[in-house]
C-alpha cells in the first residue's frame, strides 16, 4: 500500500481520525461474497463487515457477459461495476449518501474520502478478480497525487494491463456513491485529472486543485 493516507489530514470538515491498524487490517484482508470489509467516515475511521447474495453479485456478473474481449472494454466493465456494487453497499452501510469529494461535505453523514473509496474499490476489485471477471488485468496498490507541497493529497485504486503494462487510476472519489468509477490513464491522474462533470467542480469543491494548480 503506497501513501494511502490522503485527502482527510487537513481537510477540517470529517471529525474523524484515520485508524492506520484498520487501514491496514482491511486492505490486507482477502474478501469473499461472503464477508467483506468496507470503509465510511474519511480515514476508515468506520468500517462495516458485509455480504452479497447471490441476486445481488448477479447485478456485477452482468457487466461482464458476454465476457469482454478487449481490455477497454473490461476497463468500462469493471467502472461500471464499481458503482453498482457502491449503491448495493450504500443500501447496506448509509453511505448511499456519500456525495462527490470530500471538502464542504461535512453536514453529509457517511461521507467517504479519497482513502475509503480507495480501499472500497480496491476489495470490489478483488471480488471481481477472484470471480474470474477480470481476465486482462491485475490490481496493483493504491497511488497518491500531490504532497501538500503541490497540492492537496489524494489517493486511487490501481490497476496494470496485462498486455501493455499500462497502470490505470480507478477513482470513484469524483462522484456522488452509485456512478461509474472514473478510469484513466495513470499520467493523466497523476497530472491532475479532474472530470470536467465531477460535481466537485460545480460545487467549488476545493479539495483537488484543477490541472494541479
Amino acid at each position: 500500500m503506497s501513501y494511502l493516507i490522503a485527502c482527510l489530514f487537513f481537510s477540517f470538515t470529517l471529525p474523524a481520525y484515520a485508524d492506520l491498524n484498520d487501514i491496514n487490517r482491511i486492505y490486507h484482508s482477502t474478501p469473499s461474497l461472503g464477508s467483506f470489509e468496507v470503509c465510511q467516515g474519511g480515514g476508515c475511521t468506520r468500517s462495516d463487515v458485509l455480504s452479497l447474495t447471490p441476486a445481488e453479485w448477479d447485478n456485477v456478473t452482468r457487466l461482464f457477459t458476454p465476457s469482454p474481449q478487449t481490455a477497454e472494454v473490461e476497463r468500462a466493465a469493471i467502472a461500471q461495476a464499481i458503482g453498482v456494487l457502491e449503491d448495493i453497499v450504500g443500501t447496506k452501510t448509509g453511505t448511499a449518501a456519500d456525495r462527490a469529494g470530500t471538502f464542504n461535505n461535512s453536514d453529509y453523514l457517511h461521507q467517504q474520502d479519497c482513502n475509503d473509496e480507495a480501499i472500497n474499490s480496491t476489495t470490489y476489485m478483488r471480488l471481481m478478480q477472484q470471480a474470474g471477471l477480470m481476465q486482462f488485468h491485475q490490481i496493483l496498490d493504491t497511488r497518491t497525487r500531490k504532497f501538500f507541497l503541490t497540492g492537496w493529497p489524494h489517493s486511487a485504486a490501481v490497476i496494470k494491463e496485462d498486455s501493455s503494462q499500462a497502470e490505470y487510476a480507478v477513482d470513484s472519489w469524483f462522484y456522488d456513491n452509485g456512478y461509474p468509477a472514473t478510469i484513466v490513464p495513470m499520467a493523466t491522474w497523476k497530472a491532475g485529472y479532474i472530470p470536467q462533470d465531477s460535481p466537485i467542480l460545480e460545487r467549488n469543491d476545493k479539495a483537488e486543485p484543477v490541472n494541479g494548480e
